[in-house]
């Protein structure tokens, strides 16, 4: 069973092009690779054969996981800014005497911004905080066991 996931617009209309660019151009550049690489010869000891299949079976799953993703997305605008944790929100939270920024949401909606942790929704974390406002005091289950109680700092909207 897949679960809904939000996404921005902006999201949404980046991942369908990014699977039409795969589904399309990419798909067909590495049929083209692996063609080549077999009427090279020996199959066995095709280097360029086994690395195009490789990035061939990388490029179908990306291909799947975009599918899903899309079909099960739930799109909407970017948040409001009201100070009220909810997907497609940066926050910043204070736990065990340390503050902690990331996204609240899906990796997808940040576009490759590796330096921003995100935290899902479904997560012990983000299930804690969603719906929360600014200076609320929140207590969650960590994923060990711990009771922990999470105050929420900041909780602005994703600007990517």
């Amino acid at each position: 069973m897949s679960k809904e996931t939000w996404l921005t617009q902006e999201a949404f209309d980046r991942l369908t092009a990014e699977l039409a660019h795969l589904e399309g151009p990419a798909r067909t550049e590495i049929a083209e690779r692996i063609a080549a690489a077999r009427d090279e010869g020996d199959l066995k000891e095709n280097g360029g054969y086994h690395a195009a299949r490789e990035e061939q079976g990388k490029l179908e799953a990306r291909i799947n996981e975009l599918k899903v993703l899309l079909k099960n997305a739930v799109v909407g605008d970017a948040p409001k800014d009201n100070g009220v944790v909810e997907p497609g929100m940066v926050v910043t939270i204070s736990m065990l005497n340390m503050e902690r920024t990331f996204l609240l949401g899906n990796r997808e909606i940040a576009d490759g911004e590796d330096d921003l942790e995100v935290f899902s929704t479904d997560s012990p974390l983000g299930a804690a905080i969603k719906g929360s406002k600014v200076g609320d005091t929140v207590q969650y289950v960590a994923p060990n066991g711990k009771e922990l109680s999470v105050e929420i700092k900041k909780a602005s909207p994703y600007k990517g």
